[in-house]
């Protein structure tokens, strides 16, 4: 067993406080031992245990480090390109559910080894940002036999798949949403349940009823699948009521929140994950932050990359957009784009810095946590660690 240490750490953002001149040492591709450096330790008299021996020490430099970013909400198995619709919104088109079928068109006629490489290329992007989990829907398929490639294909990446072929009615459907709804919970879901560990539904006008939500969700339950939602983006809707009462772990989006969305939010263990890069493409509304989080609603965030709403995959920009623009402080965008996002996918064992946990970090070309705001749009990530390994490094 090899053990790596990483020591002088100017500050540690561990989630379950901040430590200065810090160490963190891996073995085996968990945090093992989190404590002061050994002349922090020496100064202060604290009396704390030498720092253990390891194989490869790694000097930060007086440089931050965080928890690896997890991304709860992405779309990146796709074919494809919509920079036009994007070029017509900017130019004062509102955006709407039905673009999603243009990416369909493209997604279905991708062969494997191309939407294989596009995703692994997404990955990487992500990587060099910072994110070490993340999560991916199907949802540019919309028939059997491609929603099927589509989650087969994320699963080859990560273990957080979900199947959201409810995410509009495909044209061939037209005017006929129940009906494709029978092809969602029954053929579809038995193609696609054994690749997934979630089931998804876009409740909203333009997409899904309540109706047919509940429909899907239910379906997903009983195929073992965990139920998570997109739901008021649009406008408000019944989607977080839903959410809730089907004990979802996650409900996405959140654009237009009633006061009874946000007591409800608050009391359950639902997760509103907030994605502010779709804000920033649409020109919707940015969603008040500051009220959801006073209220005690458990706050992520996420990319939702995808090529329609927010084609990023950048971590550090939504947390400058969830502080600028949602009203967060910046320890309160990081904590919900680590602990949060883990926290939407159910996961423990990832966002926190801390000793059991898995050994994902980021070393950031800065001395605070701050700087990801302070300074956006420049590459911050100096290093990044998945499981132990050094994943990622510039230069």
């Amino acid at each position: 067993m090899t053990a790596t240490l990483i020591t002088n750490i100017g500050e540690l953002t561990t989630n379950v406080g901040a430590l200065r001149d810090a160490t963190v040492l891996i073995e085996d591709g968990l945090i093992s031992w989190v404590g002061p450096s050994a002349g922090s330790a020496a100064e202060s008299g604290s009396g704390s245990p030498p720092m253990p021996a390891a194989d490869e020490i790694v000097d930060a430099g007086g440089r931050a480090v965080i928890p690896g970013f997890v991304d709860s909400h992405s779309h990146i198995v796709f074919g494809g390109d919509r920079a036009a619709e994007f070029e017509a919104r900017m130019a004062g088109q509102k955006y709407a559910a039905g673009g999603i079928r243009s990416t369909v068109a493209a997604t279905r006629e991708a062969s494997d080894d191309e939407l294989r490489a596009r995703v692994r290329g997404f990955v990487d992007e992500m990587l060099a940002q910072g994110t070490t989990t993340v999560e991916m829907k199907s949802g540019y398929g919309l028939d059997v036999e491609t929603e099927q490639r589509l989650v087969r294909l994320a699963a080859e990446v990560t273990e957080e798949v979900t199947y959201l072929g409810a995410h509009v009615v495909p044209v061939e459907y037209a005017d006929r949403g129940d009906d494709y709804v029978d092809l969602v919970v029954g053929e579809m879901l038995d193609a696609c349940a054994p690749h997934a560990k979630w089931i998804d539904v876009f409740c909203e006008t333009g997409a899904f009823s309540i109706t047919q939500s509940r429909r899907v969700l239910e379906a997903g339950i009983a195929r073992g699948l965990k139920p998570r939602v997109h739901a008021s983006q649009l406008g408000p809707g019944d989607g977080v009521q839903l959410a809730i009462e089907l004990g979802a772990a996650s409900v996405d989006h959140g654009t237009y929140l009633t006061d009874d969305d946000v007591a409800a939010l608050a009391a359950s263990d639902t997760v509103l994950t907030l994605l502010p890069g779709v804000e920033f493409s649409t020109r919707q509304p940015y969603p008040d932050a500051r009220r959801l989080i006073d209220a005690g609603v458990t706050v992520a965030i996420a990319c939702d990359t995808n090529p329609g709403s927010s084609f990023t995959s950048s971590m550090p920009f939504c947390i400058a957009l969830a502080v600028r623009e949602m009203g967060m402080t910046p320890a309160e965008a990081v904590w919900a784009a680590t602990a949060g996002g883990a926290a939407a996918l159910q996961r423990s064992d990832i966002g926190v810095i801390a000793p059991g946990r898995r050994a994902d970090l980021v070393l950031l070309d800065a001395p605070t946590h701050v700087h990801l705001a302070y300074r956006p749009g420049v590459p911050l990530v100096q290093r990044v660690w998945k499981d132990g390994v050094s994943v990622w490094r510039k230069g």
